[in-house]
């Protein structure tokens, strides 16, 4: 079977624009999933290669923090005890838990106290509205002698935005 020098000239020409178009689409595909406030400058004026400097920078930080968590499980999980008397294990860390991720327009909050530090769900959403915040999806149990609450909430204005670290403060005085 003969092929003109030509129509194969041309067919890898197309087959290179296909493969040419497809890394873009990847390339662009990871640069949406690096969070606009990891960028030190706008993300429009980034060339592509920047943009995949940043997301290669965003990947080791998780990595690193990935890395710090698990050292962070292993000492809580070799600092537990086991409780003789009722057979339930004692955990050594300190209550309440308070953690507070922000990301672009929306806030996440989880709490984790003990029972007789108790506090009253009803105020932490009040004082998510009072910065900002609109509750999206909210859960509240408690487990043992310990109160989980996770919130998930969005800025009420995209002008106002949040300050994570006041919103900690904030709730850490409550739950205290």
């Amino acid at each position: 079977m003969k092929t003109c020098g030509g129509a194969t000239k041309l067919e890898r020409k197309t087959v290179e624009k296909n493969r040419r178009l497809y890394m873009k689409s990847l390339c662009f595909k990871l640069s949406s999933l690096v969070p606009k406030d990891q960028y030190t400058i706008s993300k429009d004026t980034l060339t592509q290669e920047d943009q995949l400097d940043q997301a290669t920078s965003y990947i080791k930080k998780l990595r690193e923090r990935i890395e710090r968590l698990k050292k962070e499980k292993e000492m809580a999980l070799s600092s537990q005890r086991l409780d003789t008397t009722t057979g339930r294990v004692l955990s050594s860390f300190r209550l309440p838990v308070i953690e507070v991720r922000h990301s672009d327009s929306s806030l996440e909050v989880f709490i984790v106290s003990g029972l007789s530090k108790g506090f009253i769900f009803h105020d932490v959403l009040s004082v998510l509205e009072e910065e900002g915040a609109e509750a999206i999806n909210a859960s509240f149990s408690i487990v043992g002698d310990k109160i989980f609450c996770s919130i998930h909430s969005q800025a009420i204005s995209s002008r106002i935005g949040f300050e994570a670290p006041r919103v900690r403060e904030r709730l850490k005085q409550l739950v205290l």
